[in-house]
């Protein structure tokens, strides 16, 4: 015990010493103890604490919330933060909070090698994977109906998928907000809102969860639910028979970054936990999880499942203009959709 102990002080100091901004500090700087929000699957948001916490040998305490529940969490406890850092989730949620104040800007030097496009110039946020949204399909279903595989986002209007399609629900889920923001920029927004419309007639039920619908394809509940396709690949993986499909007209993708929160109570431990997890040694735990995910880190290389999806059409899409319009579209989707049904 005193041997392993010995060791996580050495290790702190270490990291201390070179991760943290490239200046020197004391273990008396550091508490020694972490808490970070994860907005990603529990198990990563496990794995990565604890892999940290291995590493560092700080006590690394999470709790894994949907995007929506994390940021509502944070704005409630914006006069007395409770945790520190912010990862997982898509980045509109992230530009959301930075525009109210409840980030802090941290340039990291494990970013240096990360693309401009996947990080905030000013240090608020950097991505860590982007994620695609797609079809889960139940293959057994699809054939029962003579249904054939979703390929595009037209297809989903089918009367035959009348009460057989699920999406998450913008108002509790990124992933679902991801979904509308898709269709309003690909589309232009007053046609994307009449898509949703009609859509919603073969709605089934707008889950919680992001990844509820690709579970619920899974166990034959509907015929295709609308989510990202690592969260359906996972589903798939554990023996439901599933199949994937994006739609051919382009589809969007989500950025999942990692954040400091503002005035969070324990400033340098989440300096090395955003230093540790941008690294390609960081990334790799989560990629063990997200086969299908493509990693910021450009040291580390793609797992031969990705290229699955190689022929994948994605939108140009804007996440300026779905942060900034997020508020609005999610009120104009409960008010335009979901009441008026």
């Amino acid at each position: 015990m005193r041997n392993n102990l010995r060791r996580n002080a050495l290790a702190i100091l270490a990291f201390l010493a070179t991760a943290v901004g490239g200046t020197a500090v004391t273990a008396q700087d550091a508490t020694g103890r972490l808490t970070v929000y994860g907005s990603t699957l529990e198990d990563v948001v496990r794995d990565v604490a604890e892999a940290f916490e291995a590493k560092t040998g700080i006590e690394t305490v999470y709790v894994r919330a949907s995007t929506g529940e994390a940021l509502n969490r944070i704005r409630a406890e914006k006069a007395r933060p409770q945790a520190s850092v912010w990862f997982g989730g898509p980045g509109d949620s992230y530009r959301v909070a930075q525009e109210e104040g409840l980030l802090e800007a941290y340039k990291s030097p494990s970013a240096e090698k990360i693309a401009d496009q996947f990080k905030d110039p000013d240090g608020y946020w950097t991505g860590l994977y982007t994620s695609n949204l797609g079809f889960a399909s139940n293959k057994t279903l699809l054939a029962e109906k003579g249904i054939e595989v979703p390929k595009s986002w037209d297809d989903l209007l089918n009367p035959e998928l009348k009460g057989l399609v699920a999406v998450a629900n913008p108002a509790t889920s990124g992933t679902a907000y991801a979904y509308i923001s898709t269709i309003a920029q690909l589309k232009g927004e007053e046609e994307g809102f009449a898509y949703l419309k009609k859509a919603s007639e073969n709605i089934a039920q707008y889950t919680k969860s992001g990844s509820a619908p690709g579970r619920m394809a899974g166990s034959g509940e509907i015929v295709v639910g609308v989510l990202m396709l690592q969260d359906a690949y996972l589903i798939q993986q554990q023996g439901f028979d599933l199949e994937l499909s994006t739609p051919s007209e382009g589809t969007g993708f989500a950025l999942e970054p990692v954040a400091m929160l503002k005035d969070g109570p324990d400033q340098l431990e989440a300096k090395m936990f955003v230093d540790y997890i941008l690294s390609a040694e960081g990334q790799k735990v989560m990629q063990e999880h997200f086969h299908l995910l493509s990693f910021t880190n450009p040291e580390l290389s793609p797992r031969a499942e990705a290229g699955a999806l190689a022929d994948m059409v994605l939108i140009d899409y804007d996440f300026d203009w779905a942060g900034a319009n997020k508020t609005r579209l999610i009120e104009k989707f409960q008010n335009d959709v979901l009441i008026a049904e």
